[in-house]
């Protein structure tokens, strides 16, 4: 497995090629229809204020795609200039409610350390063993089964982290000044951008009308973060045998969704690739399953299937697997 999986990153290398001009429509096509979109709640809100949650979901929708096109920045991919991408990726960071620098380095992190047993813990979706699980007291059991819990997962977690956590980076106080800056200087944006649009559309509107649409995108792309990792036969071992590559192609999923979402998604459910090769720009993942079709049978998840994965909480080290409380207590 290690030998064929090591082959990839320099199998995908001619792949790594930014576009500058593909990077600037592809924030175009994005951010345009965005503000539209915003724009049309607010009339709609003038009519009633409910009829603005008929456009929350594609809003929110398409402020995940302006997440994703964040990540690329940050993984130095959609431009050819590191200062250009630093640049749109702080910018777009305000609109996202993320703290780019601080967030770049800590997804850093989760590349260089996802799939390993001895490593988890920083940038990813907190997993147990299932002998940790058992060796918890009833308390222990009990908070890993809250923040496990789906309205825990993909509510509540979600409005704290972009709300409140990102606001004040107290989990990174040996870490310097960097996050501290990042955080502050992206608050100070939110709140310039915030005051403007306060001034023109009404604190009640502004309210009314952005909330959901922040609070509906952190559901979703913690949703996204979560199946991209969480499936069945994902990948975990102890360093050695782990390695990169393997837990590149074997531990993050290949997230087959219909076309329009996979848009607004920015290819992200492609992720087996972009772990293999993260400078490889978004739009050009789907060309790289065109070239190489193998590639689209590992770690496959559907739609439907990827609902399915919600119940799994668990490693199994010796099964290499995930599986859920129920199977364990049934053991």
């Amino acid at each position: 497995m290690t030998s064929a999986a090591q082959t990839w990153p320099s199998r995908l290398a001619p792949y790594r090629q930014a576009d500058n001009l593909r990077a600037a429509f592809e924030i175009a096509v994005t951010l345009v229809p965005f503000v539209a979109l915003w724009v049309v709640m607010w009339m709609l809100y003038e009519l009633h204020p409910l009829l603005t949650l008929i456009l929350t979901v594609p809003a929110a929708g398409l402020l995940v795609r302006l997440f994703m096109i964040q990540h690329d920045c940050g993984h130095n991919a959609l431009f050819t200039s590191r200062k250009v991408n630093d640049g749109v990726g702080r910018v777009l960071g305000v609109l996202t409610m993320t703290p780019y620098d601080f967030w770049r380095h800590s997804h850093a992190l989760h590349h260089a350390g996802s799939g390993n047993l001895d490593r988890r813990g920083i940038g990813d979706i907190d997993t147990l063993t299932v002998d940790e699980y058992l060796a918890r007291g009833t308390l222990g059991r009990l908070r890993y089964r809250i923040y496990r819990h789906p309205l825990v997962m993909f509510g509540i977690g979600p409005a704290l982290l972009f709300v409140l956590f990102q606001r004040v980076p107290l989990g990174a106080m040996r870490s310097g000044a960097m996050p501290w800056v990042s955080t502050l200087l992206t608050n100070l944006g939110i709140v310039i951008m915030s005051g403007l649009m306060i001034h023109v559309v009404g604190l009640e509107a502004f309210l009314i009308i952005q909330v959901p649409i922040v609070l509906a995108g952190a559901s979703i792309g913690v949703w996204l973060f979560y199946v991209q990792h969480q499936f069945e036969s994902t990948y975990w071992e102890h360093a050695p045998p782990w390695t990169h590559q393997d837990a590149a192609l074997h531990g993050s999923s290949y997230y087959d969704l219909p076309k329009p979402l996979m848009w607004l998604t920015g290819n992200i459910g492609i992720h087996h690739l972009h772990h293999l090769s993260s400078r490889i720009p978004f739009h050009r993942l789907p060309q790289v399953l065109r070239d190489y079709p193998e590639l689209k049978q590992i770690g496959r998840l559907t739609l439907w299937e990827s609902f399915k994965c919600v119940k799994l909480t668990l490693w199994d080290e010796k099964a290499k697997r995930l599986v859920s409380f129920r199977e364990v207590a049934a053991a």
